[in-house]
Formats: structure tokens, C-alpha cells, sequence
């Protein structure tokens, strides 16, 4: 199976492993310098190492009015290479390239080859972009629909995002399901709310079906 990594570039991906492959290759995730990925896969690629990019599309509008649509990072700061033990050094050489991501024992931790490949079949066929990741506990503000606007706090995650939104006049509950995409999270989260979350915890809003 062919797949792009950038546009100077194309590699081969091969094999459907899980684990360290004794003497053979593994996928890792590759910790880089941000916004120097694609200068980065392009070093892999003169190195002949096998690396993987995963892009995605978005538009951007510049301060003089034009569009534009971008190829950017789906995970900024890293790329993923397919290497043996061996050729550890030679990847870390690379200007920008700064770690491997490990496992237990400070050892690399091998990406299983079925992830690589889902992603690029995942990008093939749906329109997928970062999103931040959301934690029970953490606040969140609704973007779309009718409780577009509004803010609560995530306190389940399962087949969907569960959302207790508090108003505050009455100090009454209620406990929204909501998709994780129609969530954008809120950095700060005040103690009014954090005290209004420690209460729905004890009224079981998170345990609700």
C-alpha cells in the first residue's frame, strides 16, 4: 500500500505488527521541533527513513481579506518513522528531531502498525482535524445547536460527552449528552463551578443513562 508522506516524498508501509520486532522495523512517534515537521519528513525522506506525516486541510483567511487552504500537521510536533532499533541515532540526528516517545523502562514505545494504517485510511475517507482532549472535570463550551454558547463541565465520556450546565439563579442542574466534536474546552474554570461540579458528583448527574 503506497502512501503519501509530503509532497516530495512517498513511502511504502508494510506489515500489521503490534510489538517491538526483534531485529525488524517499528513504527514510533517521533517528537519534533513545532512547525518544522515538514522540514523534518523532508530530511527523513534524503535519509531514505521511512516516515509517515499525517496532514490535514484547513482554510485560513490572511489580514488582507484572501483565502487560503493549508496542509498542516494533523499532530503538531510530531511524525511518526518506521525504523529498526538500530537506526535510532540517525533519526534523532536530524535537525529538529528531539525524542522518541517512550514506554516504560525509557525504552521507545512502538506504535502498532494497525493505528499507522487506520489513520491513513481515516484521512483517505473522512474530514478529520485536531481537537483538544476533553477530561472529566473539565470545563467546556457547547458550539453548535441549541445550547450553542453555553458552558458547563464534562463529567462522562463514553459513547458521547455528558455536560452539566448550572443555572446559577435557581443553582439547578441539568446534564446534556452532546458530541466531543461540538465541544471547544475553556481554559479556566472558575470555583463556582468547580464547587456547582463537586455537587452534581454527589447527585450522580455523571452516572445518569
Amino acid at each position: 500500500m503506497r502512501i503519501e508522506g509530503t509532497e516530495e516524498a512517498q513511502l511504502n508501509v508494510v506489515g500489521t505488527g503490534s510489538s517491538w520486532v526483534a531485529g525488524g522495523s517499528n513504527w514510533f512517534a517521533l517528537y519534533t521541533t513545532c512547525r518544522h515537521e515538514k522540514r523534518i519528513a523532508q530530511h527523513m525522506a534524503q535519509r531514505e527513513i521511512q516516515y509517515y506525516l499525517p496532514l490535514y486541510r484547513a482554510d485560513r483567511k490572511w489580514r488582507d481579506g484572501s483565502k487560503v487552504t493549508l496542509e498542516l500537521p494533523l499532530f503538531p510536533s510530531y511524525l511518526f518513522v518506521r525504523i529498526k532499533r538500530s537506526e535510532r541515532v540517525n533519526v534523532l540526528s536530524v535537525p529538529g528531531a528531539l525524542a522518541l516517545v517512550g514506554g516504560t523502562g525509557g525504552e521507545p514505545a512502538p506504535v502498532p502498525d494497525i493505528a499507522i494504517e487506520t489513520l491513513q485510511a481515516g484521512l483517505r475517507e473522512h474530514k478529520i482535524e485536531p481537537h483538544p482532549i476533553l477530561r472529566i472535570g473539565q470545563m467546556a463550551r457547547i458550539c453548535s445547536g441549541a445550547f450553542s454558547g453555553m458552558q458547563g463541565v464534562v463529567v462522562r465520556r463514553k459513547s458521547g460527552c455528558r455536560v452539566v450546565l448550572t443555572l446559577e439563579q435557581i443553582m439547578q442542574s441539568v446534564a446534556v449528552e452532546v458530541d466531543e466534536s461540538d465541544l471547544e474546552c475553556i481554559a479556566s474554570e472558575p470555583s463556582s463551578v468547580r464547587h456547582s461540579f463537586e455537587a452534581d458528583r454527589r447527585l450522580g448527574w455523571q452516572k445518569a443513562s
